[in-house]
């Protein structure tokens, strides 16, 4: 019954759930194999079940008019009882009786073999079985494939789009790295007033490499410098590029290349670029098909695309070692951005930007912390603070 469910399941969430007012197919396949079964039961003559004693008693007095003996059953029709009377339809299970044909032929009931149809066991075993099998292997690959509405959308790309009005991130919220935000200036400008380069025959930029060790702050630096720019932020990871399937990463690079000139002005991020950027020719045995495809692809439309259209691609990686030189090359991501751990002075900023979102005791000296927790990236320094705040909370404190 699980198959018949899944079956269910899907038609209703295709029907009433996605509010579409649309019929699908399979909701024709499963009304005329119902319709189909109804005829079967509801139309079939009405046939009297007795046992194999009441038939053996019936036979001996002569009532049994005619027999079909099958592999299990014996069908046959029974006498009137009285003139104006039909024939009475009757089934019995068969058992072994080696006497049975001979009686048949001394009471002169005719008789007849007969194979037995098992057409409803064929019907489910060798065709509605394995079309719900294939149905929602069907299924799994669309949704695995998809992940943004089904089969149709494998090519789309899954990057999530951030309007200026919903980044609301900006440098203010980016502290203890100071020397990647001066870098990063002439990108701002450049998007807010694109003519003052382009005045003097100027290329921006067209690729912003951020290189650092995790928890730096890649990723906020990024939203931040959409957020000054004020611009729409595609951001992407490099996995989402990276399929079983031939073609399809790079199929979703063109489709986000795409939405980024529709969008433009706006921010390319994509994030952990070295799962899709990584060197050609270092896997186990050479090579991978998909993923050198996906990284041609994205040599590609680097190439391809117009920066005075207002559309910047940076990117973020731990691993720049491993990156293919082609990426790397002028013309592509022109500039590294290195963002390093902060200093103690960085580290002071990062902890106060932490600390306005919850109360602080009297006797918490912010400085003295900031000196003892040397090598803490940005985001160690925030969960710092939240496990502050829990085990706080979990004394029953106040601050």
């Amino acid at each position: 019954m699980k198959p018949l469910y899944f079956l269910i399941t899907k038609l209703f969430q295709e029907t009433v759930v996605d509010q579409k007012p649309k019929i699908s197919p399979l909701w024709f396949m499963l009304m005329f194999f119902f319709l189909f079964l109804t005829l079967q039961i509801y139309l079939a003559p009405k046939v009297n079940e007795i046992t194999y004693s009441e038939f053996k008693t019936a036979l001996t007095v002569g009532k049994i008019e005619e027999v079909s003996i099958s592999g299990n059953t014996i069908k046959g029709l029974m006498k009137p009882e009285t003139a104006d009377g039909g024939e009475k339809p009757f089934v019995t299970i068969r058992v072994d009786d080696k006497d049975l044909v001979s009686e048949l032929s001394a009471r002169g009931v005719k008789y007849k073999g007969e194979v037995e149809t098992t057409w409803l066991r064929d019907l489910l075993l060798f065709w509605v079985f394995p079309l719900l099998l294939m149905l929602g292997a069907w299924s799994f690959i669309a949704k695995r494939m998809g992940g943004m509405g089904g089969v149709m959308s494998i090519g789309k790309s899954r990057a999530k789009l951030y309007v200026e009005e919903e980044t609301k991130v900006t440098f203010d919220d980016v502290a203890g790295i100071d020397e990647a935000k001066e870098e990063l200036h002439e990108i701002i400008e450049f998007l807010k007033t694109p003519e003052k380069f382009q005045r003097l025959g100027g290329r921006i930029p067209k690729g912003v490499l951020l290189v650092g060790a995790p928890g730096t702050g890649k990723t906020l630096l990024a939203k931040a410098v959409a957020g000054e720019a004020k611009v729409s932020f595609l951001t992407i990871s490099g996995s989402d590029f990276v399929e079983m399937f031939v073609g399809v990463g790079a199929a979703r690079v063109r489709d986000l290349f795409a939405q980024a000139q529709e969008k433009a002005p706006c921010i390319i991020f994509i994030d952990e670029l070295d799962a899709v950027g990584r060197a050609r020719g270092m896997g186990v045995f050479g090579g991978d098909s998909e993923r050198d495809q996906t990284l041609n692809q994205l040599l590609a439309e680097m190439d391809g695309f117009d920066t005075r259209k207002g559309v910047i691609i940076m990117a973020a990686t731990n691993r720049p070692e491993v990156l293919d030189p082609a990426l790397l090359r002028p013309g592509r991501f022109d500039r590294q951005v290195v963002v390093s751990a902060p200093d103690v002075k960085g580290r002071l900023e990062i902890i106060k930007v932490h600390a306005k979102k919850i109360p602080i005791a009297d006797d918490v000296k912010l400085d003295v912390l900031a000196r003892g927790t040397p090598g803490f990236s940005g985001a160690d320094l925030a969960n710092l603070i939240n496990e502050a705040a829990l085990l706080a909370a979990r004394q029953s404190k106040a601050k």
